[in-house]
């Protein structure tokens, strides 16, 4: 027994290779290496590189999804290099779609994934942020402040009132924001971005719905461990530049202000002047430089996934950390521990369950500082240390000097600290039961979110002078609480027969919310200068009044819904879906169904296309859905009467008023209709997609004016049409053993506009009186509205021709001088009123596009991405505030572009022009173009395949990551990404270059 131990001992090989794709030479990474008949089998390390012993006469099988699995028989070879050939005829490739998978060949929707290895590139906190430019159609608005998550809008805007938050569908849980999420942990990004695909969700998924898989652990796979790790800094980009010292002053006497002029005197006997221009005081602050910092990042997880025979599993702990730019108590620290685990019980019984729980600390930043750096004179330090009644540092302040405001953003960073600690419990857990084997099953699902939010905002009294002060000292304390459980039924019948394949979905899903706020303000806290007194005990009992509150909120719905999926000769495609959906809140309209249906042609797989060289697969996509919008009040508010008295004539007469602020609404209904083209090109080096799509929004909640009482309530009187293009292209190819590439782009237009308002003067205007934005039919949702300039007065005899000119003199004494405005009269009446005021735009960007460059040699690897949009505008309403108070800076685009004398602009008011009222109305000059490319993401990285530097040696892997290094824009920001295009005190999206190490044991 000993030597027929031995013998088969000795027979045992050793064997390594390297597994890649045939259409673009690229390594698979966690393909399966089987000893087929047997549980003994390992997985492909990052560089596609395994390690294995077998017996001579033994087979391996080697499978990935999407690719045709091989099978070799062991002789004598110590190393198989293996290359997949992608399964076109089939695209056996798995996309994970609402309950259940699809192979990617019978979709109908449009459906866009993202690989994981993209969206690990991306050193942010918020995952999202890894698909900027990476998919068509969709917008992402980044983020600069730590822990704050990104805008993402999929395929425009959908709604006025309800909002544009995709659903997020992580491992069949459903959450409303994904900031718990180590991006290490993704295994796929699903974006289902038409009804067709996204309404077995229900209201939930109107504006889109983003399936997330995290990675999971393999039956029969030994214990991997993992480490990912960066660390790294971020600094701001693109500072708008400020007017300087001499900038400024230079602009205080040319405006003809004797109080400026005054101010300017006051700066320069309270800190002396300038030893290089004695005409200026001798303080030239850069407000920008002094609030920014460079800021630290990093993260670090660790993990084991594997499997037995019948159970996977995946254990993940990762620490992130994120200091902001803005140099006050401002930074995000987040832990999260994510564990999977699946069993199979029996042949037909399988139980899972998955659980995160994520603890976090975020510090908001003071947003009003940035607001305060821009408008603050250049000619204010940070400290006046004449200053002496200043307590308890002496800050300067601009009042001081005679200003308005204080403008030094210092106090409030330093007294203000607002601390958040968020802690989710995320727990799932299903069971699965194969009632007929290989035809019917049965799963049930259950899935709990409960996260807490605990709310510290401290404000510390302090006094720098009487404008800038606060007597007594406060804290709020705030508790939230949320509780979401879905539980899931479904029931899945799968059947081949003759050429005709089947899928019939039925089931139910119920779904209970909670919320719970209470919070409560205390004044005059004693030991206010130590964090341990930080609490409402230390405050005044009786400032508590008014000043306590708690509310509580539950909503229940329950949906039904059925899904087909049905080919025949795996060329003819079908997609039918229909959802019959409750809600309460809504006792107008509770119960509303919503039909979605697909169809789709492979053409490729018909006769007439067997020998295309060219063409590999082909397909014709349509669909068309309807979706209700679950994101509105329903039914709110009350009704009341009341007695008044009013003057009527010349008596007083006593009457009745009426309010109504009750909301009768019903669900907004989206229908959309999608075309599209799938397909694979030249040895299928090329992929191609292409989609058009209409959607429309009908009954649309709009605001509407109430005659009599002049009250404004929501109401469906609205339609709204998002319709675009999307194109996405990729090419992938292996020129030799040591060199492959690959290289893609995406674009999509974008046209939003209005298409129905039931009212009788046919617009809405929202936004802010100074700075108007209007609901108007065949134009944009919340499109800016104002005068278009059409130039600027160069000489007193140009403003005695123009008979506009003329006419505001004569009519509202309005003499208008060279370096004012013209504005362009748009009905030739000779008269500029609000008859001539245009719509100047709109925030949703009309094209985006996104480009990726992947190259490799040998174990280097080099990839870029690019993404960029045009055609949206941003309203610079920091420099439209000067309407408030003229007393403030400028920035250095403004002041060396001003008009100051004949011929030398034609776009820009002068000094004195900026300080009347004509200059200041919402116009174009306002209004500035949007459009960036920015340098989304570069990364290189070199790999260290497993045992290469000894036998018991890791897989490593080093890369160095520049993140949004470069954006080139007009506008006159940190950064042309502004969520609403309202720019007053955006956060400025930082920069990060960082370093990171991967290893796998």
């Amino acid at each position: 027994m000993l030597f027929i131990s031995v013998c088969s001992f000795a027979q045992q090989i050793e064997i390594n290779g390297i597994v890649t794709s045939e259409s673009d030479g690229m390594p698979l990474p966690g393909a399966s290496v089987i000893i087929k008949g047997t549980s003994r089998g390992t997985t492909t390390d990052f560089d596609g590189r395994y390690i294995i012993k077998a017996d001579a006469g033994e087979q391996i099988e080697f499978s990935y999804v999407g690719f045709v699995p091989q099978l070799i028989t062991v002789g004598g070879q110590t190393q198989i290099n293996i290359t997949l050939q992608d399964d076109v005829a089939s695209l056996n490739e798995v996309v994970v779609v609402g309950y259940g998978t699809q192979k990617k060949a019978d979709l109908t929707g449009a459906i866009s994934t993202v690989k994981s290895e993209d969206i690990a590139k991306t050193p942010s906190g918020n995952i999202m942020q890894s698909i900027q430019g990476k998919v068509a159609g969709v917008q992402v608005v980044s983020s600069g402040s730590p822990g704050g998550s990104p805008t993402v809008r999929i395929r425009g805007v959908n709604s006025y009132k309800g909002g544009s938050t995709p659903l997020y569908v992580v491992d069949g849980m459903f959450y409303d924001t994904i900031d718990f999420l180590d991006s290490n942990q993704i295994e796929t990004i699903s974006v289902l971005k038409d009804a067709s695909s996204i309404s077995i969700f229900g209201q939930a998924g109107v504006n889109g719905v983003i399936i997330i898989e995290t990675k999971n652990g393999r039956t029969e796979q030994k214990p991997v461990f993992t480490y990912n790790g960066y660390s790294g800094y971020q600094n701001a980009q693109n500072v708008v530049k400020m007017a300087n010292a001499e900038q400024f002053v230079t602009m205080a006497y040319e405006s003809n202000s004797q109080p400026d002029i005054d101010f300017v005197n006051n700066a320069m006997q309270r800190f002396g002047r300038s030893r290089v221009n004695p005409n200026i005081p001798d303080v030239n602050t850069d407000w920008y430089k002094e609030i920014l910092r460079v800021a630290p990042i990093s993260s670090h997880g660790i993990g084991v996934t594997g499997g037995s025979e019948k159970t996977s599993y995946s254990v993940n702990a990762n620490y992130f950390s994120q200091e902001g730019i803005l140099d006050m108590e401002n930074e995000y620290e987040r832990f999260n521990i994510q564990s999977n685990l699946t069993i199979e019980l029996s042949d037909r019984l399988k139980i899972g369950t998955n659980a995160i729980f994520s603890n976090a600390t975020q510090y908001n930043p003071e947003n009003g500082a940035w607001f305060q750096a821009y408008s603050a004179v250049p000619i204010l330090p940070v400290y006046d240390y004449a200053n002496t009644q200043a307590t308890s540092t002496p800050y300067s302040d601009a009042s001081l000097l005679g200003y308005r405001g204080s403008q030094n953003p210092f106090p409030a960073m330093t007294y203000n600290n607002n601390q958040l600690k968020i802690r989710k419990v995320l727990t799932s857990m299903f069971l699965e039961y194969s009632l007929v084997p290989e035809k019917l099953k049965f799963k049930t699902s259950y899935s709990h979110d409960y996260s807490t939010i605990s709310e510290r905002n401290v404000r510390s009294p302090y006094f720098i002078s009487s404008q800038s002060q606060r007597a007594q000292s406060s804290i709020r304390r705030a508790e939230l609480k949320y509780s979401k459980q879905i539980w899931d039924n479904t029931l899945t019948y799968n059947d081949t027969f003759g050429d005709h394949n089947i899928t019939l979905l039925a089931g139910s899903s119920y779904r209970d919310y909670q919320d719970n706020s209470f919070e409560a303000t205390g004044n005059e806290i004693q030991g206010i200068d130590l964090e341990s007194s930080w609490y409402l005990d230390f405050a005044n009992p009786t400032t508590f009044s008014d000043q306590v509150k708690e509310i509580g909120d539950r909503q229940y719905s329950i949906a039904f819904f059925s899904r087909l999926e049905y080919s025949f000769k795996e060329r003819y495609l079908l997609n039918a879906t229909i959802r019959h959906e409750g809600d309460g809140r809504f006792p107008r309209e509770i119960w509303v169904t919503t039909p979605a249906v697909g169809l789709g042609w492979i053409i490729s797989e018909e006769n007439f296309m067997k020998d295309n060289s060219t063409i590999n697969f082909l397909k014709l996509r349509a669909g068309w859905g309807q979706l209700a919008n679950g994101f509105l009040g329903g039914s709110t508010g009350t009704r009341t009467v009341s007695t008044t008295t009013a003057d009527i004539g010349d008596s007083q007469t006593n009457g009745i008023l009426t309010t109504n602020t009750f909301l009768n609404l019903k669900r907004e209904i989206l229908e959309e209709t999608n075309f599209g083209i799938s397909s694979r090109l030249f040895d299928n080096k090329l992929s191609l997609e292409i989609d058009y799509y209409i959607r429309d929004t009908k009954d649309l909640v709009l605001p509407k004016d109430t005659p009599i009482t002049a009250e404004v309530v929501d109401t469906n009187i609205g339609e709204m049409r998002n319709q675009g293009l999307e194109v996405a292209a990729n090419w992938n190819q292996r020129i030799n053993d040591n060199w492959s590439f690959s290289v893609g782009g995406n674009i999509a237009t974008l046209k939003n506009e209005i298409t129905k308002i039931d009212s009788e003067q046919g617009y809405f205007d929202t936004g802010e009186a100074e700075f108007r934005q209007r609901l108007i039919v065949g134009e944009p949702v919340n499109a800016f509205y104002g005068w278009e300039v059409a130039g600027v007065y160069q000489n007193a005899g140009q403003v005695a021709t123009d008979p506009t000119a003329q006419n505001e003199a004569s009519a509202n004494n309005n003499q208008l001088i060279p370096g004012d405005f013209i504005y362009k009269d748009q009905n030739n009446d000779g008269i500029i009123d609000d008859k001539d005021r245009v719509v100047l735009g709109s925030y949703l960007p009309t094209f985006t596009y996104g480009g990726n460059f992947n190259v490799t040699y040998k174990n280097f690897d080099l990839s870029v991405a690019v993404s960029g949009q045009t055609g949206n505008k941003i309203l610079n309403r920091k420099r439209g505030e000067v309407i408030f108070t003229n007393d403030t800076n400028i920035d250095a685009d403004f002041a060396v572009n001003r008009w100051h004398g004949e011929g030398t602009t034609n776009s820009y008011p002068s000094s004195e022009g900026r300080r009347k009222a004509w200059n200041q109305k919402m116009s174009s000059f306002f209004v500035e173009d949007g459009a960036y490319f920015r340098v989304q993401n570069i990364q290189l990285a070199y790999t260290i395949p497993a045992k290469s530097l000894g036998k018991n040696m890791p897989e490593v892997r080093f890369t160095c990551t520049a993140e949004r290094p470069i954006t080139l824009f007009s506008y006159n920001g940190f950064n042309p990404e502004v969520e609403n295009g309202v720019d007053r005190q955006t956060y400025p999206v930082p920069a990060v270059y960082t370093f990171g190490v991967n290893i796998k044991i």
